[in-house]
């Protein structure tokens, strides 16, 4: 199937070309025949599966130039924003709409200013109504709402925001959701603010025989010293390594750089001058880990993601699901290699009962303990230490505990 065959409007499908996109994807096949007769959709989509281009279809073919805010996009997160933002630029280059980004830690003057002309808004719920508290944004035009990672959203807790800035837009209009899965919370919104939605649905872009996922048992203490020695002899491309606090990703990071991995690490808490420049190191390959929390698990289209580590395991188990989203993808192999300590069992034994996963116990190499400049946050000690938490002792051997006892098994509900 061609995108002219999905009645894409011209404009659109001339930057489509020269962007030398060869064919849609399933959530493109499947939602912007409807979106661009006006439908609201609720799209149950994955990250990297091509929903901008989905709903950007719609926004572009209705919006003119200088007619006053037509289109407003809600992400979770200010990366997502500015991602969505580039991609409609690009798209809508020759009906040259003015599409801007709107989110907190930076500047709210240079965005009240630029407000007065733009055409499509996308923005984080919080700063959106900043403005709409200052009676700087003007949605009373507003055609066409896009709620993307609504799961997302919910679990970061700006439902009550979305349903106010909802308040704020003309009820004639055209309602958009893409969400990776859809909880009760994200149907009641659906019900509702949205007219009579098609509900469609787009298998995920992981290969799951591309795929492969293991894991390691290993003390505490010498959990840091296997991502390192993983890191320095396994073959890969680009690297996410996951953690579930700030800082513990502090810690995996600043260490890592100390013993001569390139690494950067991305959480909420940095600037957001500081999250765009390391994005776009890592974009760019000047840096090829990067060590986050699940900020960056959801939304972000990286390319050539080859491994993903699990440095810890998160408390839910969808959260998995999206980490190891985020390699196998268009035809090409990836590996997802979980680090697993005494605390981490609890929760990867429940990944196991929550979804149906092949994964392989590896045997655990001869590791040198690998020198810790940065003090372990989940250390008792206090100061730097250069041996890191537990004690100063090689690997155990023979360990049997974990959620399997070796080998290869298949875990299913």
């Amino acid at each position: 199937m061609s995108f002219r065959s999905l009645g894409i409007c011209e404009p659109v499908l001339k930057a489509i070309e020269e962007e030398k996109f060869e064919k849609p994807s399933s959530i493109q096949i499947k939602t912007i025949p409807l979106v661009v007769k006006g439908k609201d959709v609720i799209a149950e989509s994955s990250t990297g599966s091509g929903k901008t281009l989905a709903f950007g279809s719609g926004i572009i073919q209705r919006a003119e130039r200088g007619k006053g805010i037509q289109a407003l996009v809600l992400t979770p997160t200010r990366e997502l924003a500015e991602q969505e933002t580039r991609a409609l630029r690009m798209f809508s280059r020759y009906k040259h709409l003015e599409v801007m980004s709107i989110y907190g830690g930076v500047s709210i003057n240079p965005q009240i200013e630029k407000l007065r002309t733009v055409d499509v808004v996308v923005g984080t719920p919080g700063r959106i109504l900043d403005h709409i508290g200052r009676r700087t944004i003007r949605l009373a035009d507003v055609k066409v709402m896009v709620l993307d990672e609504a799961d997302r959203m919910l679990d970061m807790g700006f439902i009550d925001d979305v349903e106010r800035i909802i308040s704020e837009c003309p009820k004639e209009r055209q309602t958009l959701l893409f969400s990776a899965t859809v909880p009760f919370e994200v149907e009641r919104l659906a019900k509702r603010y949205m007219r009579d939605p098609v509900r469609v649905s787009a298998e995920s872009q992981v290969d799951p025989r591309k795929l492969h996922q293991v894991y390691y048992d290993v003390d505490q203490g010498m959990k840091f010293s296997l991502l390192v020695h993983l890191l320095k002899h396994e073959e890969s491309g680009l690297v996410m390594v996951f953690c579930n606090s700030r800082r513990n990703t502090d810690f995996v990071a600043n260490n890592l750089k100390a013993s001569g991995v390139e690494a950067e690490a991305i959480h909420g808490g940095l600037t957001q001058d500081r999250r765009t420049r390391i994005m776009d190191r890592f974009h760019s390959k000047s840096v090829y880990v990067l060590v986050c929390t699940d900020v960056a698990s959801r939304g972000l289209d990286i390319q050539g993601v080859s491994h993903i580590y699990n440095y810890d395991i998160p408390s839910e188990s969808k959260q998995y699901i999206h980490r190891i989203g985020r390699t196998a993808r268009a035809g090409k192999e990836g590996k997802a290699i979980n680090l697993l300590c005494p605390k981490d069992f609890e929760n990867f034994t429940r990944v196991l009962h929550d979804f149906n996963v092949d994964v392989t116990k590896e045997k655990r190499p001869y590791i040198k303990r690998a020198e810790i400049r940065w003090r372990d946050p989940s250390s008792h000690s206090s100061g730097p230490s250069r041996y890191g938490s537990g004690p100063r002792r090689g690997p155990s051997r023979g360990s049997s505990r974990g959620p399997s006892r070796g080998g290869h098994r298949r875990h299913s509900r």
